[in-house]
């Protein structure tokens, strides 16, 4: 469950920190208190995309921090699948929002998409988003299979759907119109001919910018080299290094029979006299083998600006222009066996068509039987949320095969005894589309495992005997899931186990937001206040008392 939840300077929300307890906790508070920002709040360090715009005028950076408590082990494993550990339940999610935006859970770096797919586990957040989506069709389908617990007959369809929009779609390419096929195969053997005309080989390129960096240098080679093999082996002018070495070792050759202990230096001038001859004797080969033809400089550009141009056309390197020809040759030798190809895949279709149908017939055949079972259930939360004449059915019909499965589906509601059911979108009240979510989202409680359901303003357009059921409704729920709801109705404040008051304060010319828990006579004159506005009297008092006594009566009636 939450536990805890911290907030800093998020909108009129300059620092707020509060508990939250395990059953039903509700917020209360006059319309612009910052209800909607502490939901905003909630979301964010739930992985929602926040604006830089919530960031608290005059400040640099936002924080949010959720602690959550006694999460299941079932659910602290996936969360340590997805790299996270938790400790004894336990799991802190932290974000920041500003000049650089930060994420992290337990102290340790994610991102956006691990928070979500971790607070996925953890809250269920109902907004009025959810209405509007109950007003589209699309979703209805969604909801069904949620609570049929659908996802591996969808899996099996959507797999066999994509291998058949596959198959398809290289149909397609392969049965375009002669005239496109002969320019295809026309401009591919002009750039495979070019390609293996130029026959290019492993590095080529670097091997010549070699050679022409020499045939560049080669008047100060060739000086270099003259020079380096006249002071090996000496001139007119000079004695060269050879001839010096040899002359030095045998003279410590003699002077080493009399002076024992300059026989090592003579065996090291000895040696060195070898090396400094076997240098002079390859300096002399280079020499030797030297051939700066200036054409052949004229030719290596040429080969060069070749290359270059294969480059700019089909890849950045020499391995690149090889992979692109054995990647446009597989692709002709496509187009020219195309009627081949063109058959196997027809033969492919038409064995994946039947495995396709059974898969998106099961698929419906489930659909049918989970939707009679889950539009009983959503009756039978209906008929305790005074909604007791209500007749909701499904409208089903079946298309061409979509990404998942062939059904259309959609709620329809008749609210009257008499009338016909029809779209929600066309005659569901406020009132009405709020309880149907909330039976809705009740009934699907049942399939997961998630330890908090957050609502906002699920009492939109309600008042009376209704709004008192809702209250007795999302009392019952938290007995087995942590539930937080934002009201503005008093029977349902009432019904609370824990009550957080959201208000307003003016210091200094700048506005402020509490967050402050209520109970006892402060919980009281709360009630009250939500009833009869600010005028507080003593039997709006007592009645909001006897309001708060009945919600929490254990056998209400």
């Amino acid at each position: 469950m939450l536990s805890q939840l911290y907030i800093k300077n998020i909108a009129v929300i300059q620092e707020a920190s509060f508990e939250l307890g395990s059953g039903f906790n509700v917020f209360t508070g006059e319309t612009g208190a910052g209800k909607t920002m502490l939901i905003s709040a909630i979301n964010g360090v739930l992985g929602a995309r926040l604006s830089r715009d919530i960031v608290r005028t005059g400040e640099e950076t936002a924080e949010v921090s959720a602690l959550f408590t006694g999460i299941e082990d079932s659910i602290c494993e996936k969360i340590r699948q997805l790299g996270y550990e938790t400790t004894e339940g336990e799991l802190l999610i932290s974000r920041e929002i500003g000049a650089k935006n930060t994420c992290k859970v337990n102290g340790r770096p994610a991102t956006l998409q691990i928070l979500r797919e971790i607070s996925s586990l953890l809250i269920d957040v109902h907004g009025q988003k959810d209405n509007h989506r109950l007003l589209d069709p699309q979703y209805h389908i969604e909801y069904i299979d949620s609570f049929g617990e659908l996802a591996p007959l969808r899996e099996q369809y959507h797999a066999l759907y994509t291998k058949m929009n596959d198959i398809e779609k290289r149909l397609r390419a392969l049965q375009q119109s002669d005239r496109e096929k002969e320019q295809k195969i026309a401009l591919l053997q002009y750039q495979i001919g070019e390609i293996e005309e130029a026959a290019l080989s492993p590095n080529e390129d670097e091997e010549l910018l070699a050679r022409r960096d020499t045939i560049r240098n080669a008047e100060k080679i060739l000086k270099l080299a003259a020079q380096a093999k006249a002071l090996v082996d000496g001139d007119e002018d000079i004695d060269g290094a050879s001839g010096l070495l040899t002359k030095l070792s045998d003279t410590l050759s003699v002077l080493s029979r009399f002076v024992p202990e300059l026989r090592s230096a003579s065996d090291q001038v000895t040696e060195f006299s070898y090396l400094i001859n076997d240098i002079g004797g390859e300096v002399g080969r280079y020499l030797d083998q030297m051939d700066f033809d200036p054409r052949s400089l004229d030719e290596i550009e040429d080969r060069l600006e070749l290359i270059h141009s294969l480059q700019r056309k089909y890849g950045a390197t020499i391995e690149e222009i090889g992979q692109y020809r054995e990647n446009i040759q597989k692709e002709l030798e496509e187009i020219q066996f195309s009627q081949e190809r063109v058959d196997e895949l027809m033969q492919e279709k038409q064995a994946l068509q039947p495995k396709l149908a059974q898969a998106a017939d099961e698929l419906t055949a489930a659909r049918h039987q989970t939707a009679r079972r889950f539009l009983s259930r959503i009756r039978e939360e209906l008929e305790f949320l005074n909604m007791p004449s209500v007749k909701l059915t499904i409208s089903a019909g079946r298309s061409d095969y979509r990404p998942n499965g062939q059904d259309e589906m959609e709620f329809l509601i008749s609210s009257n005894t008499g009338e016909p059911p029809r779209p929600l979108a066309k005659i569901a009240s406020g009132g009405e589309l709020s309880r149907v979510m909330l039976s809705i989202k009740n009934v699907l409680a049942e399939k997961d495992r998630v330890g908090t359901a957050i609502f906002d303003e699920i009492d939109t357009g309600v008042s009376g005997a209704a709004a008192q059921k809702i209250g007795r409704k999302l009392q019952e729920v938290s007995q087995n899931r942590q539930v937080i709801c934002v009201t503005h109705l008093a029977p349902v404040a009432a019904c609370g186990d824990t009550h957080l008051f959201i208000h307003k304060e003016v210091k200094d010319g700048r506005t402020y937001t509490q967050v402050t828990p209520l109970d006892g006579e402060s919980r009281v004159e709360e009630i009250a206040r939500i009833v009869s506005g600010e005028d507080i009297t003593d039997t709006a008092l007592q009645n909001a008392r006897e309001m708060l006594n009945l919600a929490h009566q254990k056998n209400p009636s």
